[in-house]
């Protein structure tokens, strides 16, 4: 028997397995934000050591690790189909944890840029399958709790930066922030392995027939969203302080606050939209966050003074605040036998929307400026418009990510 997800749900759920099961993804999340923030904080200093001077290899890089990521999303789902996404999770954290040493150690480049990849694989099973257990979590409690866990990465992500800053002064700075993710992510997995909610496999619960009945449309609308998301997401961090410091001239201790101001909008959104939901309802709460940072890259492209670009940028981040969390959710209840399966493909979009962000903004920016580049971000978040129609279904409880997932959190992964 299913009921719709409710907002006076008790705080603590009524089996503490459970609330371990959430802590357990929460963990997971924190583990997450804080390895790729101190990855990408601490590229100068590892290019520095790699004596990379050739700043085209470090795009490369991070092209190769989204690259790297999109297949270890897929590995996500094979393993989650065969095995659950507990172990999916656990498998990507424990990744994670072997590559950052291996980044974190001087080594010869070859070994070094293949640590990054292998880094990337972990990170996009780690993206997939925490987002899987975070919705076989929500669904266990019967409330809305991924505004949450994405808030938790948020943090964490936040923490992280401050991490490297804190040994930027000293001789193995990078590696000493790097060891401590990795340390971090191994943790995340060994509580995984105990807690994570445990599931029988799609492969067993389903008939062979039936495995590859997908909800495609919804896939590619849901998928097409996260795209938008991550175009705007990969825009602003990549481009937002070239803008201020190098078209519109702002002091270099100004330059970096309008990413900033935008991190701090997506971390307080995610704190409070898993009560905006049953407060303004999905639809609703979509359409409002597409169109304020819709207009808030607009306002960066069009309105070329520092402070207005400072409040565009902190306005856009309402859309990954908001829509990250709201749209995973509501892909995971396109089919809730293929929930493991839909989010997988889903968080494709994540990938080919981050790689859009940072290259046509950028490209068209050699053309107009990078202000004016903010037009592209603008346009993909306001054709979400388009699919606020589709986030109306409404969400259940007493369904897992597939069928047979044990809300208990207790018993083994088969």
């Amino acid at each position: 028997m299913t009921e719709p997800l409710r907002d006076d749900a008790p705080t603590a759920p009524l089996d503490p397995s459970l609330g371990r099961a959430r802590g357990a993804v929460t963990a997971a999340y924190v583990a997450q934000g804080l390895g790729y923030a101190v990855i990408v904080t601490s590229l100068p200093a590892l290019q520095q050591r790699q004596d990379i001077r050739d700043a085209a290899i470090v795009s490369i890089l991070v092209l190769g690790v989204a690259v790297a990521a999109a297949l270890g999303s897929v590995i996500a789902n094979a393993v989650a189909v065969r095995w659950g996404s507990r172990t999916a999770l656990s498998l990507g954290l424990i990744v994670q944890a072997v590559a950052l040493p291996v980044i974190a150690l001087p080594t010869p480049f070859a070994v070094f840029a293949g640590a990054f990849g292998v880094f990337g694989v972990g990170l996009g099973c780690v993206d997939a399958a925490a987002a899987m257990q975070g919705v076989a979590v929500q669904r266990a409690y019967g409330r809305h709790l991924l505004g949450s866990f994405f808030a938790a990465a948020t943090a964490a992500a936040i923490a992280g930066a401050l991490l490297v800053s804190a040994v930027a002064l000293t001789a193995t700075a990078a590696g000493i922030a790097l060891i401590c993710a990795a340390v971090i992510a191994l943790g995340a997995a060994v509580i995984g392995i105990r807690f994570l909610l445990r599931e029988v496999p799609i492969d067993e619960a389903l008939p062979p027939g039936e495995r590859a009945n997908l909800p495609r449309a919804g896939i590619w609308i849901f998928g097409l969203v996260i795209l938008a998301v991550f175009i705007a997401d990969s825009a602003v961090s990549t481009w937002s302080t070239q803008y201020l410091q190098l078209d519109l001239e702002t002091l270099a201790w100004i330059a970096p606050l309008g990413y900033a101001a935008y991190q701090a909008v997506v971390l307080v959104t995610r704190l409070v939209t898993d009560r905006l939901i049953p407060a303004l309802g999905r639809p609703r709460l979509v359409a409002i966050a597409a169109v304020t940072s819709a207009i808030g890259c607009a306002v960066v492209a069009l309105v070329p003074f520092p402070a207005a670009a400072i409040i565009g940028f902190a306005l856009a981040g309402v859309s990954a605040g908001v829509l990250i969390p709201v749209t995973f959710g509501a892909a995971g209840e396109l089919s809730p036998a293929h929930s493991d399966q839909v989010i997988a493909r889903v968080n494709l979009f994540n990938y080919a929307g981050a790689i859009l962000g940072a290259v046509v903004v950028g490209l068209l920016a050699d053309v107009t400026g990078y202000g004016p580049a903010f037009l592209i971000p603008a346009v993909a978040l306001a054709a979400i418009l388009l699919a606020v129609r589709r986030f109306r279904s409404p969400s259940r409880v007493g369904e897992v990510a597939s069928p047979g997932t044990q809300a208990t959190g207790t018993g083994t992964s088969r």
